[in-house]
């Protein structure tokens, strides 16, 4: 008889799953997850008259550490592009903590937590020095040249897998 429920796993993975909770809870298991960091300076052209950075100029640098992940793990984001593979933005979310002003140094933190399948979700913090400005997420889908919802290259596939083993 078929498996129809979402909620069917695999013998021993539900174990396996509390197990990992517990020792997550107690400090003792680490969650696969990739990072990366890039920095941008605050561009007059970003800001506005009382000088501090206009809420849409944040997207790009979302951008700029989405890319510099990939790119940073062997995966430019114009050779997916080459092979016929996309990401666009189906949803994007924003918190802003604490404004950034012009000529700030802005850090992006960009955090990878789940392997990618069809989709992929980014988590962004945005730092000035040590003190924390801004959080926000994005989550793409890979789309073949038609605009056709596709399984991930092979070869991005392959990294993923060593990344998150």
């Amino acid at each position: 008889m078929p498996k129809t429920t979402a909620a069917w796993r695999e013998p021993g993975e539900y174990t396996k799953n509390l197990v990992q909770a517990a020792l997550l809870r107690c400090g003792r298991y680490a969650i696969p997850m990739i990072t990366s960091r890039a920095e941008v300076s605050v561009r007059y052209a970003e800001t506005d008259m009382m000088g501090v950075v206009y809420h849409g100029s944040y997207l790009p640098w979302l951008e700029i550490g989405r890319t510099a992940l990939l790119k940073e793990h062997g995966l430019p984001y114009r050779q997916l592009e080459a092979e016929g593979f996309f990401l666009p933005v189906l949803e994007v979310g924003l918190r802003y903590l604490k404004p950034a002003r012009y000529d700030d140094t802005v850090t992006i933190t960009t955090t990878l937590r789940e392997k990618p399948t069809l989709r992929i979700r980014m988590e962004y913090e945005l730092h000035r020095g040590e003190e924390l400005i801004a959080t926000g997420s994005t989550l793409h889908a890979f789309i073949d040249k038609a605009g056709r919802p596709v399984r991930p290259p092979p070869a991005f596939a392959e990294v993923m897998g060593r990344l998150f083993a």
